[in-house]
């Protein structure tokens, strides 16, 4: 009997204690549940983005930028950070509350130049990898921008705005005498009146040369009324330090009164002591040649070149050229069909790397010099920066529709992928996100189109969820496998919808033809493409609520949300348009490049009218009857503001339920860290008060 009682106590036991592990197992999974929330818009702004990652000479330590964001200042705060290849020794190298960017290694690697505004300017500063002090190399009284480091180490090239032929000195002299004019007027006698979000104001960017060891700063572009880098987004891969450190390639586009309907950039060479003009070396070329980068030998110099004139969108190639003989120029790989956005050289020149879109992806690839063999190094994903590194390796930077921008490293041949730094894992792990998957259908003449859909935080497969529908911009673009900053599908996701996007033909990664197809026809093909995808993802998903869908689309994708609005009027419950033009045939008045109606449109307004007409917004707003909220910036030059007030004026004239988001500190792009948040809670309300 004893027995028996002591058996039942140990079973009652071992019931208790194996209920309290049970309660203790499901408390920690509650606990760590209640750890971790759905992604959200301040889950976005709190990702560190990882940039600018420079390789040391030796091949094993990484030295790149980090900017976090600073919500109380409502910016972002930028650093250098240092890792060896391994990602074993992460450790930040600069502290500074100014602005730390743009690092560049010594040849010796006893160095790391950079740029900083601790001095109260944008100047050049240097530090060791070790750390200490950093020292002041450069004190010009304007900002100086895109650093590059001779590859002997002796001279340091940048750009500076300054008015052509006065030096950075006298242009400061000009600033401030213009700064103490009781007048305000500016007069033009030609275009550009003003760029991206910028006033004109006569100033240039020019590529100056400075030893290192101190001295005259040299403008190598003497009179050149031209920019190099380009604006608005170039930077220091347009230009180069020729082999024997006494020469100077940079890109620069110098068209005269053509200039805004001109995309013929071009390579120049000049002389680092200023002894002579800039030498035109792409003059049969009449559309873009850029990113110049010399072979490891000196032998040859790289560079991406377009064929069309007029065309920005065209396909870039890969041109070798010896140097510094010049001669014959070699198109690497003539049948690849893809566009490369970068290039670089392997440590032994036999090989360029290239990123480039690729179905959905920004995919790093590998040319062999010699023959022009293509090979794909990493597919998935999106791939920037790469360069080569010690053993054989290369370190790129790599993120995806789940995951920030981080560092990795791989085998020259794509394998033993490895991850370099982890800076944002805590954060991406607390942050619920929706699963993705890319999908397929039969588009525009049953041709083969792309998508993505990305599926709700803590999805449910027995809940139907209303769908968040997002077109891209471009339209010469792409919403493929990457981590946005101002469209992530993620906040639709974190927010309780399944989102929807279609790479429509004029999108770019399927091959130049599906990109050229949109000219003369943007609400044709790209229209039926969105239809056809729509319908496929909700045949394909069937949680996916087909009765409670929303469209959101900004620049080409706002248009196509005004020419949905007519064109396609009772399809969606509500729309959002963000910087997208009403009138086409207006809009070509509006803008500054001029190149991109031209093209597009195939003509200008005067000698093709029916070209802007075809597809243009404003001609059906009599079928507009969808709710739509409308947002614009004031410094949005390329669509300009009264595009997004002309299409509120016309809903709320014909009584359709409308709202209008104005940000007049803002450009084509939301940049500011309290205006996104305001944005996102403006545009998922709305979501919510339709479709929910």
């Amino acid at each position: 009997m004893r027995k028996r009682l002591l058996l039942m106590a140990l079973a009652a036991f071992l019931i208790i204690a194996a209920a309290q592990a049970a309660v203790g197992t499901a408390g920690a999974q509650a606990a760590a549940a209640a750890d971790t929330h759905p992604f959200s818009v301040r889950d976005m702004l709190a990702m560190d983005r990882v940039s600018e990652p420079a390789v040391s000479p030796c091949g094993k330590w990484i030295v790149f930028t980090l900017r976090t964001t600073d919500l109380e200042a409502n910016r972002g705060s930028t650093d250098l950070w240092l890792t060896d290849l391994e990602g074993k020794a992460l450790r930040r190298l600069t502290t500074n509350p100014a602005a730390d960017f743009n690092p560049r290694w010594a040849p010796d690697g006893k160095a790391i130049y950079f740029l900083s505004t601790r001095s109260g300017s944008s100047q050049v500063w240097r530090i060791s990898p070790a750390g200490g002090e950093a020292e002041q190399v450069t004190k010009l009284p304007l900002d100086v921008a895109n650093l590059l480091l001779s590859p002997d180490g002796k001279n340091l090239a940048f750009s500076v705005e300054v008015f052509p032929g006065l030096c950075p000195g006298e242009t400061k002299k000009m600033l401030d005498k213009k700064a103490s004019r009781k007048t305000t007027g500016r007069i033009y006698d030609r275009l550009f009146i003003r760029h991206w979000d910028t006033w004109n104001d006569g100033r240039r960017n020019h590529v100056f040369v400075k030893p290192v060891s101190g001295g005259h700063q040299t403008d190598l572009m003497k009179d050149l009324d031209a920019d190099s880098p380009s604006k608005p987004f170039g930077g220091a891969e347009e230009f180069a330090f020729a082999p024997d450190g006494k020469g100077f390639v940079f890109t620069a586009r110098d068209a005269g009164r053509e200039e805004p309907w001109s995309t013929n950039l071009d390579l120049y060479y000049a002389p680092l002591d200023g002894s002579a003009a800039p030498r035109l070396l792409t003059a049969d070329n009449k559309a873009t040649d850029t990113q110049p980068s010399f072979s490891p030998d000196g032998k040859t110099l790289a560079f991406l070149a377009m064929e069309r004139p007029g065309y920005e969108a065209d396909r870039y190639r890969i041109m070798l050229r010896a140097w510094p003989d010049g001669g014959a120029e070699r198109e690497l790989a003539p049948n690849w069909d893809r566009s490369p956005s970068s290039i670089c050289w392997s440590a032994d020149g036999k090989t360029i790397y290239a990123t480039a879109e690729n179905i959905g992806q920004h995919s790093l690839f590998a040319l062999d010099v010699k023959t022009g063999a293509v090979r794909t190094v990493v597919k998935d994903g999106s791939v920037s920066s790469p360069a080569p590194a010690a053993g054989g390796r290369v370190v790129f930077s790599l993120n995806n529709l789940k995951s920030p921008a981080e560092l990795w490293s791989a085998k020259a041949d794509g394998t033993d992928m490895r991850p370099v730094t982890r800076i944002n894992a805590a954060k991406v792990a607390a942050a619920r996100m929706g699963d993705t998957e890319q999908f397929s259908f039969k588009g525009w003449n049953d041709e083969n189109v792309y998508g993505y859909v990305v599926k709700p935080a803590d999805f449910d497969p027995a809940k139907k969820y209303p769908v968040a529908f997002l077109i891209h911009g471009g339209p010469q673009g792409s919403f493929g496998n990457n981590f946005h900053y101002r469209w992530n599908p993620q906040a639709y996701a974190g927010a309780g919808y399944g989102a929807v996007m279609v790479d429509f033909h004029g999108s770019t990664g399927y091959g130049q033809a599906f990109t050229d197809s949109i000219r003369g026809d943007w609400g044709g093909k790209p229209l039926e493409d969105l239809q056809k995808g729509l319908a496929a993802a909700l045949e394909r998903y069937p949680w996916l609520d087909g009765e409670r869908v929303g469209a959101l689309g900004a620049s080409f994708g706002g248009y196509m949300i005004n020419w949905i609005a007519g064109a396609w009027p009772d399809r969606f419950k509500c729309l959002v348009c963000h910087d997208g033009n009403l009138d086409e045939r207006i809009a070509y008045y509006d803008t500054e490049e001029l190149w991109f109606p031209e093209w597009d449109h195939m003509g200008t307004p005067w000698d093709n009218p029916e070209g802007y007409e075809k597809h243009n917004p404003v001609n059906l707003v009599k079928n507009w009857k969808t709710p739509m909220l409308v947002v614009h910036g004031a410094l949005d030059f390329r669509v300009v503001e009264t595009q997004g007030m002309s299409a509120f004026t016309a809903l709320q004239r014909r009584g359709i339920p409308s709202k209008f988001l104005y940000f007049p500190d803002e450009n084509h792009w939301v940049l500011q860290p309290h205006n996104s948040i305001l944005w996102h809670e403006t545009v998922i309300g709305w979501l919510d008060r339709w479709l929910k």
